[in-house]
């Protein structure tokens, strides 16, 4: 077996998906409680943005504007680049992009880079029941979307100097860059091909990458649930808001008709507001922070499907090549060799790129999962709160009524 291919990968499975089953005691005060746990990942992001100030190039996306045509309404965003590098004719470049020229660059990078693991783009349409298209809700989510698609391409090693990439940043009009992506014909032509090498198979994948794809299957398996029930979580949380908010009014009627426990009844009133109001920061926490992160990584279990069916088209190519050389008893002309070197590049790359994406999940996540439990925790502890007051006024309240109706 070639030195490009080790025995086995170390998939770190079980640490990989600890996010998702992981018990901890939040109890105590130790170094699994919230305190300690907060703090450790006040220094991480601390750690995480001294790393930034090391970045050469930086991108913003921002600003959208909503543009109405005879056949068409879509949004447009400036994407603004700063950037320290000498490729670069200037420092400052400031372009609108709307979705479609986002889509063109994701496509021109996995065309130029079949086994890199290209972020994946917000869909083309928002999640059913989650909000509608085109109101601020739904821009600023794909705003911040598409942000981490930028942010994550101006990181990588090699994605980051990519041509299309620096074209996407500095070039007002794309149309013309449009026009000189592969014809018709000529994309028919590569998924013919690419199906056929898919149902042909591989003859011999490396047992690493049969590894990495036994790891996708089960992380899209259970990140896919993660996210279906998180999102049914938000529409009964905001159902749960609109009831409580019907709540509160009728505690204030009630007191009206009721002078004994008009005090009561009206703090309840308040109290049942108080908890509403906490209640929908938390639901949009939830909304804006953790549904994004599941759902993005959802996204990215079906890039990483698609990297992993291009790798084995690849080697499959290489080996019907070579097979059909063998048939004939020529020896390996250069046309194999080269299919040979590609089978390799692409192993290497795609290790390589499997190592970091792994890493970043697991901070992306983990940032996630613990900004959300501080914010179930803040929660929970006002809700707390205003319960408390409230039984301590009425506890005050009734010693008081005691005392007066003492001889």
């Amino acid at each position: 077996m070639s030195a490009l291919f080790p025995a086995h990968l170390d998939l770190e499975e079980e640490e990989d998906l600890e996010v998702f089953s992981k018990k901890t005691s939040l109890t105590d005060g130790g170094p699994n409680s919230p305190s300690s746990m907060m703090n450790q990942y006040r220094l991480e992001a601390e750690e995480e943005e001294e790393e930034k100030e090391e970045k050469e190039l930086f991108v913003t996306v921002d600003h959208p504007e909503s543009h109405v045509t005879a056949i068409e309404t879509f949004i447009t965003y400036r994407v603004l680049t700063k950037t320290t590098r000498s490729d670069f004719d200037c420092s400052e470049f400031e372009v609108r992009r709307r979705y479609q020229d986002f889509l063109w660059l994701r496509s021109r990078l996995e065309e130029n880079h079949p086994t890199l693991i290209v972020h994946p783009l917000p869909e083309k349409f928002v999640m059913k029941g989650m909000v509608e298209r085109f109101n601020e809700d739904f821009i600023e989510t794909r705003r911040r979307a598409l942000q981490r698609f930028l942010s994550k391409i101006s990181e990588h090693p090699l994605l980051s100097c990519s041509p299309h990439l620096k074209i996407f940043l500095t070039t007002q009009d794309l149309q013309s860059h449009k026009k000189q992506a592969p014809g018709f014909l000529t994309r028919v032509g590569e998924t013919v091909r690419a199906v056929a090498h898919s149902v042909r198979g591989v003859r011999s994948r490396p047992e690493e990458f049969t590894l990495m794809q036994e790891y996708v299957e089960q992380f899209s398996s259970k990140i896919s649930s993660v996210d279906k029930v998180t999102q049914r979580i938000i529409r009964e949380q905001r159902e749960y808001v609109d009831e409580m908010k019907q709540y509160s009014p009728p505690y204030s009627q009630w007191g009206g008709m009721e002078e004994a426990l008009q005090l009561p009844l009206q703090e309840v009133a308040g109290c049942v507001q108080r908890c509403s109001t906490e209640t929908q920061l938390q639901l949009q926490h939830l909304s804006t922070v953790l549904l994004p992160a599941l759902h993005e990584y959802m996204l990215c279990a079906d890039t990483l499907k698609a990297v992993m069916r291009r790798r084995d088209n690849i080697q499959a190519e290489y080996e019907a090549r070579r097979e059909a050389m063998e048939k004939r008893g020529d020896q390996e002309g250069e046309e194999v060799q080269a299919l040979q070197e590609k089978v390799e590049v692409c192993n290497s790359s795609l290790q390589v790129d499997w190592s970091r994406w792994r890493s970043s999940m697991r901070t992306d996540l983990k940032t996630a999962l613990l900004s959300t439990a501080e914010s179930n925790l803040q929660h929970y502890e006002k809700c707390l709160a205003v319960w408390e007051t409230f039984l301590l006024s009425q506890r005050e309240e009734g010693s008081e009524q005691k005392e007066e109706e003492a001889p």
